[in-house]
């Protein structure tokens, strides 16, 4: 009840899908599972902060601008995005 609220307070639309059909959390558990593997299973923060610094560079730095995806062609999320639009 306490996540529901918060989620009402917050104006959060929460997306739920059918009991047992969990194709629309694949994408997002694909990227977690490659941010712990590739940016904290192998780090020891001591502050939360550390965390914050090192989790924001890993997504913004390298895995928007510079990771290649095989689901972009092997392009990074940036290059693949400028590549649409002047497609």
């Amino acid at each position: 009840k306490s996540h529901r609220r918060i989620i009402q307070q917050h104006q959060i639309k929460q997306s739920m899908s059918r009991k047992g059909d969990c194709w629309d959390n694949a994408v997002a558990e694909s990227f977690f599972r490659t941010l712990k593997t590739e940016c904290t299973y192998h780090e020891n923060f001591k502050t939360r902060e550390q965390a914050k610094k090192a989790i924001f560079e890993y997504i913004e730095v390298f895995y928007n601008r510079k990771r290649r995806h095989t689901h972009n062609d092997y392009l990074s999320p940036v290059e693949f995005e400028r590549k649409s639009k002047f497609a």
